[in-house]
């Protein structure tokens, strides 16, 4: 199938950038140097075209009750203008995606799942409804996405000419609330997937291109660059954020990537049944098999996703994700290896092309960013 476009994509090609596909989607994987990218969003601020994530609206009286069943995080107790973080999966505990639910009132929220996964997640969920008195419709072709990430991004925004500056600089981390900037009403996050502070910007693709320009031109003053798909994954990978398809997925279990205590969490506070709970209840009585881990290495040579990580002949492991560390200054990790083995300060050898290179194992995230 020829990948979808996303309302930016002409300003994309005229800012030189290079595509890949991603998720059924011609996206820009960088537009000069992915590291010179990277740089702009750590020190100062990168804008991202992020159209290809999905949206659902939820609607209704029974909506908080259709997505406490649906999904293992409890959004009853969610208040109206805050965003959570969670998992659908199915039956068996595995993890169909990890999505960001915003409330954006009593009886109405907006379900942000993965690119690669709009389809499938919306089946699924759908096939949920059963008898909850609620809307639930797809918004994700005709809405747009832009990030404005860095430590200058609110001082970008402020720039963007917003109709009510406190709404922005008053907006708390996880949080969301209507806005007009540069005239366009919009919903303001401020979530952000790169260890920086930052917005998501959710707009109507008719008005994408005045907001990505705006926001160009309001960050020249703090050295803005358009940032690409590669430097979102060097970003992420540095904060520690699992991406679905390399730290989560349905062969990993939630215990295995890292998300154990969102499920005790959602099994202890959550008094409503919800789709996999048997089997994470399960789960949850043992200790996991595989253990998610950062690693740090000794040398310079990279490891990638997919390299196993071995005791002389045995296989204890596989990277998920792999980069050279354009903050830190040295390759950095994340792999999935059994539990026995995953001790904080231990070595272990990664197989690279044959040749086994150490790597220490080291706590998540790699990153964080100065307050």
């Amino acid at each position: 199938m020829t990948p979808k476009k996303t309302s930016l994509y002409d300003a994309h090609a005229e800012l030189g950038a290079s595509f890949t596909d991603f998720g059924g989607w011609d996206m820009p994987l960088k537009y000069a140097n992915d590291v010179t990218e990277h740089h702009a969003v750590r020190q100062s601020v990168g804008l991202f075209d992020l159209s290809h994530m999905g949206e659902f609206r939820v609607k209704g009286k029974d909506a908080a009750a259709f997505l406490d069943y649906a999904l293992v995080s409890n959004m009853s107790v969610l208040k109206v203008g805050k965003a959570k973080y969670s998992i659908l999966v199915n039956e068996d505990g595995g993890v169909i995606d990890d999505l960001i639910t915003y409330r954006l009132a009593e009886d109405e929220f907006l379900v942000v799942p993965n690119a690669a996964n709009v389809a499938v997640d919306f089946e699924v969920m759908s096939a949920r409804r059963g008898d909850f008195d609620v809307e639930f419709t797809n918004e994700s072709e005709e809405t747009s996405l832009v990030a404005v990430q860095g430590p200058a991004s609110e001082k970008t925004m402020l720039a963007m000419g917003m109709t009510d500056e406190d709404a922005l600089t008053g907006l708390g981390y996880y949080a969301v609330v209507p806005a007009n900037i540069a005239g366009i009403d919009v919903l303001l996050a401020r979530t952000g997937y790169t260890g920086e502070d930052g917005f998501e910007i959710y707009v109507p693709n008719a008005s994408a291109l005045t907001i990505w320009n705006a926001a160009l031109e309001a960050g020249k003053a703090f050295e803005i660059l358009p940032a690409g798909l590669a430097a979102r994954d060097s970003l992420r990978l540095e904060a520690g954020m699992p991406l679905y398809g390399h730290e989560l997925g349905l062969e990993i279990t939630p215990f295995e990537s890292g998300l154990g205590k969102l499920v005790e969490i959602a099994l202890t506070k959550k008094s409503a049944d919800f789709v996999g709970r048997a089997a994470l209840e399960k789960m949850a009585e043992q200790a996991p098999a595989r253990s998610l881990v950062g690693l740090k290495a000794q040398g310079k040579r990279p490891a990638r996703a997919g390299s196993t990580l071995v005791d002389g002949e045995k296989t204890i492991g596989e990277i998920t994700s792999g980069i050279p560390s354009p903050t830190l200054g040295y390759p950095v990790a994340m792999a999935l290896i059994d539990t026995d083995y995953a001790r904080e300060g231990d070595t272990v050898n990664v197989d690279i092309r044959g040749k086994q290179a150490p790597f220490d194992i080291v706590a998540l995230p790699f990153y964080t960013r100065q307050k």
